[in-house]
C-alpha cells in the first residue's frame, strides 16, 4: 500500500475515534503484564504495539523475562567492516527475530557519533564519521525494513555521553550539528525512510529533544519531509504542551505528561485535537503500510544456528588487525604444540554490551571451544588472577593469547583505560614470553600502555555469541582481517575532547561543543596530533598498493568521478576498503577540517590480482554549511582528492577545482 493510501486509511479510523481512546494512544502503559507496548483499540481493529529494543540483536521487549535471541556483534564491530551489504543482512536478521518475538517495532539502529570514545554507548553506534555513519545506517535500516519491521533510528540528537545524559544541555554550533551530528539521521529518513525515530534525553541548545521545536518540528518533519513518527526515549518527555506543539507523537514508557495532562491541556484549547489526530495519523499510517493492522501470520521460532553462522561471520569480519611485527599471526595450527589462552576474556565470551542492549543469548561458544576446534595444540586456559602464575604458564607455552577487555554499559561513561590488573597481566605475559598476541575485545578505543612490548594485537569489539569461534578464524586465518576503525585510538586522555571539562562532561549542566567540526580524526589531523591507531586502519594477512588516481569533473554542477587501481601484492586472497578524503579549499565563514571521508569501497582480491575502483562524489561532498545563508554552499576553488587505506594513509592526491 501506498503511503499516500494508508494516511487516507488512518485519517477514517482516527475519525472514529473517541477523545478518550485518541490519548490513551499516544502513551505507552506499564503494569504487570505490559510494557514497551501502546494499547490498541480492539472496537476499531487497532492493534496493541509491542516494541523491541536493539541495536545488538533483539534486546528487552514487552515479554518478561526477556526471550534469549541472536546476541551479535557489538555495531561498531558491523561499522568496522565498512561494509554495507552487511549492515543489510544484520538489520534483517535483528528484523526476524524480532518478528519472531512478536514485535512490531524494533529500536534500531543508534547511529549517535562517538564524540568521545568514553561515551558508554559507543559500542552501539557506528563511530566517529558522519559519513561512514550514513551508510552503515542507511543499509541497516532498509534491512530491517525489508522483511516488513519497522526501524526505530535513535537517538535524536547528539545524544553523545552517558554522563548527566537526563539534564546535559548541549551548546552546539549550527555547522557542527549540520556536518557531523546531523548527516547520519538526514540520511536515515531521506534515503532508508525511517518509520520511526526516537528523540534523545539531553537538551540541545537550551531546550529538550523531545520539545525540540527547531530540531524536531523545523528540521525533521518540514525540511526533511519526514513522513514516520517519533517517539520519546523512556522518560525523556518533559512537557505537556511544548511537547505536544514542537514535534513529539508518542510518550514512552507511560504517559506522565501525554494522557491526563494531555487532556487537560486539549479541554483548555493549548492542544488543538487536530494536532493529536496527525500525531495519530502519522504511526497509524506507518503501521497500516508495515501490515501492522489485520491478520498477522504466525511468528516462526528463531534459525538459532543459521543466524548464529552470520554472526560469527560479521563478528569476524569486523574485527581489526592493529599491530602484527614478524608476521606472529596467523597462528599455523599444524606447527603449533602448546598454547597458553589467558585473560578474563579467554575464560569467558564478551558477548555485548550492557544496558537496554543486552541481548541473551541463544548459546556462546567459549574462547576454548573456538580455539580447540581450530588448533591441534594442547590449550592450557587461565583467568590471569594470578600473574605470576601466568608468566610461568607463559614460559612453558610456545605462544600466548591474552584475551582482555572491558564491559561498557548505557548509563555511565567509562574510563578509557581497561583495568590495572589485565595491563599487568599483558606486560608480565610478554616479558616472560616474547610471542604473545593481545586480543582485546572492547566497546570502544582502549588505552594500551603496553603497545610497544606486544607483537600482535587484535581488536575482536564485542564479538556477540559467537565469539570463540570468531576469534580463532582470524587468529588462525580463516578469514583474514579487513575490518578498520571506525574510531580513533588515541595516545592519552588528553588527546581527546576529555582533556577539557567544558567539552566533556560539561560544567554546571552545560556542554561546550567548542571543537565545532573538529571531532575524531578532523580533530587529530587539524591539530598534528597522532593517535595511537588512526581512524580507518586495520592490517590485513597480505599487502595492498594503490595507484593510477584519475579524478574527473562531470558536467553539470560539482560532481566528480574518482577512479583509481588496488592491487593484491601479497601471498592470500583478502579485502582491502579503500577510502577517499576531500580537502577543502579556504572558506570565508571558516575553513573545513583537513580531511573529511567522502567515499569509501570494499575490494575482495586474490594474491596478485588488481581491480579497478571507481566512486562518485556528488555536490553534498564538495559542500558545507553556510551559517550565513543556513543552508547548504558547494565551496568553490582548489580541493585535494586523498585515497588510501587510513585516514592518516593517503598514497594518492590530486587537485580538483571546483568554480
Amino acid at each position: 500500500m501506498s503511503h499516500a493510501q494508508a494516511v487516507a486509511r488512518a485519517r477514517q479510523i482516527v475519525a472514529r475515534m473517541t477523545l478518550d481512546e485518541k490519548i490513551s494512544s499516544l502513551h505507552g502503559v506499564h503494569d504487570a503484564t505490559r510494557y514497551r507496548m501502546v494499547p490498541g483499540v480492539p472496537r476499531l481493529g487497532i492493534p496493541d504495539f509491542w516494541m523491541t529494543n536493539g541495536p545488538a540483536g533483539v534486546g528487552p521487549g514487552g515479554a518478561s523475562p526477556q526471550p534469549p535471541a541472536t546476541a551479535m556483534p557489538a555495531p561498531i564491530a558491523l561499522a568496522a567492516t565498512w561494509d554495507p551489504e552487511l549492515a543489510r543482512t544484520y538489520g534483517k536478521i535483528e528484523a526476524q527475530e524480532t518478528r519472531s518475538l512478536g514485535s512490531l517495532l524494533f529500536e534500531s539502529p543508534d547511529i549517535n557519533i562517538a564524540r568521545v570514545p568514553q561515551g558508554g554507548r559507543v559500542f552501539e553506534s557506528f563511530g566517529e564519521d558522519p559519513f561512514l555513519t550514513g551508510r552503515i545506517a542507511v543499509a541497516t535500516i532498509e534491512g530491517i525494513q525489508s522483511t516488513g519491521m519497522m526501524a526505530n533510528v535513535k537517538h535524536y540528537l547528539a545524544n553523545n555521553q552517558e554522563a548527566d545524559r537526563h539534564s546535559v544541555n548541549e551548546v552546539i554550533g549550527e555547522r557542527a550539528l549540520r556536518e557531523i551530528y546531523m548527516p547520519g539521521f538526514e540520511a536515515s529518513i531521506r534515503e532508508a525512510h525511517s518509520a520511526s525515530l526516537m528523540c534523545a534525553y539531553p537538551k540541545v541548545n537550551g531546550a529538550f529533544n523531545c520539545e525540540n521545536a527547531p530540531l524536531l518540528d523545523g528540521v525533521l518533519k518540514k525540511e526533511w519531509g519526514y513522513d514516520g513518527f517519533v517517539l520519546s526515549d523512556w522518560g525523556a518527555t518533559h512537557s505537556t504542551v511544548p511537547s505536544a506543539l514542537n514535534g513529539l507523537d508518542l510518550e514512552m514508557p507511560t504517559g506522565i505528561y501525554f494522557d491526563k495532562e494531555l487532556r487537560k491541556a486539549v479541554d483548555a484549547g493549548e492542544v488543538p485535537v487536530a494536532v493529536i489526530d496527525e500525531k495519530l495519523v502519522r504511526r497509524f499510517a506507518k503501521m497500516i503500510e508495515f501490515g501492522d493492522f489485520g491478520p498477522q501470520a504466525k511468528p516462526v521460532p528463531i534459525p538459532a544456528l543459521e543466524h548464529g553462522a552470520i554472526s560469527r561471520q560479521i563478528a569476524a569480519q569486523g574485527m581489526v588487525l592493529l599491530k602484527n611485527d614478524g608476521g606472529l599471526l596467523p597462528l599455523d595450527a599444524t606447527l603449533l604444540k602448546t598454547v597458553l589462552v589467558v585473560g578474563p576474556y579467554a575464560v569467558r565470551p564478551n558477548t555485548g554490551g550492557g544496558g537496554s542492549s543486552h541481548v541473551i543469548p541463544l548459546y556462546t561458544i567459549t574462547p576454548y571451544d573456538g580455539l580447540s576446534a581450530e588448533l591441534k595444540a594442547r590449550l592450557t586456559v587461565m583467568d590471569g588472577g594470578d600473574i605470576n602464575a601466568a608468566a610461568e604458564a607463559a614460559k612453558k607455552a610456545e605462544l600466548v593469547i591474552v584475551m582482555v577487555g572491558d564491559q561498557d554499559t548505557e548509563g555511565r561513561d567509562q574510563s578509557l583505560e581497561l583495568p590495572a590488573a589485565q595491563n599487568d597481566l599483558i606486560r608480565a605475559v610478554v616479558k616472560a614470553n616474547a610471542k604473545t598476541v593481545v586480543v582485546v575485545k572492547s566497546g570502544s578505543a582502549v588505552l594500551m600502555p603496553w603497545i610497544d612490548s606486544v607483537a600482535a594485537v587484535l581488536e575482536a569489539w564485542y564479538p556477540g555469541e559467537e565469539d570463540g569461534h570468531a576469534v580463532a578464524d582470524v587468529l588462525t586465518g580463516k578469514v583474514n582481517p579487513s575490518g578498520k576503525l571506525p574510531l580513533s585510538f588515541p595516545r592519552s586522555v588528553e588527546d581527546t575532547l576529555a582533556s577539557s571539562p567544558e567539552q566533556y562532561p560539561g560544567v554546571n549542566g552545560v556542554a561546550h561543543y567548542n571543537e565545532g567540526l573538529e571531532v575524531g580524526y578532523r580533530g587529530y589531523t587539524a591539530h598534528n596530533i597522532p593517535p595511537l591507531f588512526p581512524f580507518g586502519f586495520g592490517l590485513s594477512y597480505t599487502q595492498f598498493s594503490f595507484d593510477g588516481l584519475k579524478v574527473s569533473k562531470q558536467p553539470g554542477g560539482a560532481n566528480a568521478t574518482v577512479s583509481f587501481k588496488v592491487t593484491n601484492t601479497g601471498k592470500r586472497t583478502g579485502a582491502e576498503v579503500a577510502e577517499v578524503y576531500l580537502g577543502f579549499p579556504a572558506i570565508n565563514e571558516g575553513n573545513e577540517p583537513p580531511l573529511q571521508l567522502k567515499a569509501f569501497s570494499r575490494v575482495m582480491l586474490n594474491p596478485g590480482e588488481a581491480k579497478t575502483v571507481e566512486v562518485k562524489l556528488d555536490a553534498r561532498a564538495f559542500s558545507f554549511w553556510s551559517e550565513k545563508t543556513h543552508a547548504w554552499a558547494v565551496a568553490t576553488g582548489e580541493f585535494q582528492v586523498m585515497v588510501g587505506d587510513s585516514s592518516a594513509s593517503t598514497p594518492l592526491k590530486a587537485n580538483l577545482t571546483v568554480r
